[in-house]
């Protein structure tokens, strides 16, 4: 697949409040380039993350090296590695100094699927069990996409990985608490595509 790069979502959609990119991430294609080829996914799952008084932000105690690309203005992708093992990337939002990001859960694998296959399982040969679970996380769709630490900061508004428009819109939107986490748990701020199969977990 070749995205339609007229369709990429400019800097004013980033710099909205972070509820209100949350809340349209899902069904926009995520895109990574990959030489003269992209990969690609459709967003099915995110997470809203607000430093100015949600405790499980990565900026709710203020800004540190590790987290100085959420201070941003909206449009950057903020990248982290958890748990010693995991990478998961962030869409910046809202304006300056703001803290605020939007963790991207999972997406549905679009293009170069034996690509991502090879990145995941070490094989390019998958099943449709296997294509269900090749991206239906935080940290396996990094791994799938070969996003890692030296991605940190990326600008969105640029060439390499950006998220695209294409008027998909025809699925309901469900609204839940976030999960993985210990701290702010009640707030209701997980956004998924209902009937997807990709969704990490519903």
């Amino acid at each position: 697949m070749v995205p339609d790069l007229t369709r990429k979502l400019q800097r004013n959609f980033y710099t909205q409040p972070v509820l209100d990119v949350a809340k349209q991430l899902p069904g926009k294609i995520f895109v990574k380039r990959k030489g003269d080829s992209f990969y690609t996914g459709r967003i099915v799952e995110v997470e809203a993350y607000d430093g100015s008084y949600d405790e499980a932000a990565h900026t709710f105690n203020g800004k540190t090296k590790r987290n100085e690309v959420m201070f941003k203005e909206g449009g950057y992708l903020y990248v982290y590695f958890t748990y010693g093992v995991h990478y998961c990337c962030n869409v910046v939002t809202g304006k300056k100094n703001e803290g605020n990001a939007v963790l991207i859960r999972a997406i549905e694998p679009m293009s170069l699927l034996e690509d991502m296959s090879g990145n995941r399982f070490g094989t390019n040969n998958f099943s449709s069990k296997q294509l269900i679970n090749l991206t239906n996380g935080p940290g396996k769709l990094c791994k799938a996409l070969e996003i890692e630490r030296k991605h940190n900061g990326y600008n969105l508004t640029g060439d390499d990985i950006f998220i695209v428009d294409d008027d998909y819109t025809d699925f309901g939107l469900v609204e839940t608490t976030r999960i993985g986490i210990n701290k702010s748990v009640e707030l209701p701020w997980r956004f998924y595509i209902k009937d997807s199969k990709y969704v990490s977990k519903k």
